[in-house]
């Protein structure tokens, strides 16, 4: 066997895989958390206008009717969003909310022109008649667990004053801490996984590591849809969540095709990195009881852990097959089947 082949050259071009969608993406989309927020009441009751928090507690999205007008206040009681009757959703550029809003923490520092005692200066940000944004009256914004709270008390009850066709109005709604998940059956479930691959790739290493590749990608794709999904535009969701998974399912399965050749075996391991760095960007859904998705969220976890566990036995399985093939190509023992690469 040529030193091209070496199992090694294989593992660090599937490394370089995770090295490029390992880098951060757009700030603060909706992410696995330990509250859940919700929205009890808007009154006076309307049918017009409709309230919910997405992602946990990320966000709160409010839709209007076409027809209404609605005004919502920043944390000063400034104007901060107004919801016109054609559906055109504008933000006051003076408000200290609209810079504060735009990260989950709430630290930024606040221009010059933020000054809520001027007069509104608007600017359109959505059409359609809904808009998300991080409003930090109904999250946590302490450090660590808030003081003397325990899983399913209630952290706080929060307030956010509007004006609806220019009566005042307010959406309530409660922050509460969940419990915790214990990621020791998730784990399980990828041990299981990785253990079936293993079992099952004693004489055909390529073709098993392929297809458990394809399989942890397939599952990847469908839970990073269900992630990227739940996030309302423009609050910077992570395309890797599909961009990776998808990546990884054409590589496993051209990978497939061309598994007797050098090739096959490099796109089968790269798919395998990228699962496994997918896996990564998010394995705190393991843990977390309220998770960013549509899907049941132990389905997303069942999915996630799994495929970490086929993910990394398929890519064990290639690169100790390389490399009891590369002992055995030394001593002649077995011949080299097809293009060079273990069946």
């Amino acid at each position: 066997m040529t030193r091209r082949h070496h199992p090694l050259r294989i593992a660090a071009a599937a490394l370089a895989v995770i090295v490029i969608h390992a880098a951060p993406a757009a700030a603060d989309p909706p992410r696995p958390t330990d509250y859940r927020s919700t929205v009890t009441a808007i009154e006076p009751g309307t049918s017009n206008v409709r309230a919910d928090v997405v992602g946990g507690d990320g966000f709160l999205q409010i839709t209007v009717d076409p027809g209404h007008e609605v005004v919502v206040d920043g944390y000063n009681g400034e104007p901060y969003l107004r919801f016109q009757k054609d559906g055109t959703v504008e933000r006051n550029s003076r408000s200290t909310a609209t810079y504060l809003n735009r990260r989950r923490s709430g630290r930024v520092k606040l221009p010059p022109q933020a000054d809520n005692a001027a007069a509104p200066v608007w600017q359109k940000v959505a059409s359609g008649g809904s808009y998300a944004w991080h409003d930090h009256r109904i999250h946590w914004m302490g450090q660590g667990r808030p003081p003397g709270i325990k899983p399913g008390d209630t952290v706080q009850n929060w307030t956010v004053r509007l004006a609806v066709d220019g009566r005042p109005a307010a959406v309530t709604g409660r922050l509460v801490l969940e419990a915790g998940v214990s990621p020791l059956p998730w784990v399980a479930l990828g041990l299981v996984a990785a253990g079936a691959v293993a079992l099952l790739a004693r004489r055909r290493e390529v073709l098993v590591a392929g297809i458990a590749v394809l399989v942890a990608a397939a599952g990847a794709l469908v839970v990073g849809v269900g992630q990227f999904r739940i996030a309302p535009a423009g609050t910077g969701s992570n395309p890797l969540l599909i961009a990776v998974p998808a990546f990884a399912v054409v590589a496993a399965a051209v990978g497939i095709a061309l598994r007797r050749q050098f090739t096959g075996v490099v796109l089968t391991l790269a798919g395998a990195a990228a699962v496994i760095g997918w896996v990564l960007l998010r394995v705190t859904v393991l843990w977390k009881p309220v998770l960013p998705t549509d899907l049941p969220y132990n389905l997303d976890r069942a999915i996630t852990a799994t495929a970490l566990g086929l993910a990394v036995a398929g890519a064990a399985v290639l690169v100790w097959g390389g490399s009891r093939q590369v002992a055995r190509g030394r001593t002649g023992a077995v011949a080299i089947d097809g293009g060079g690469v273990p069946r």
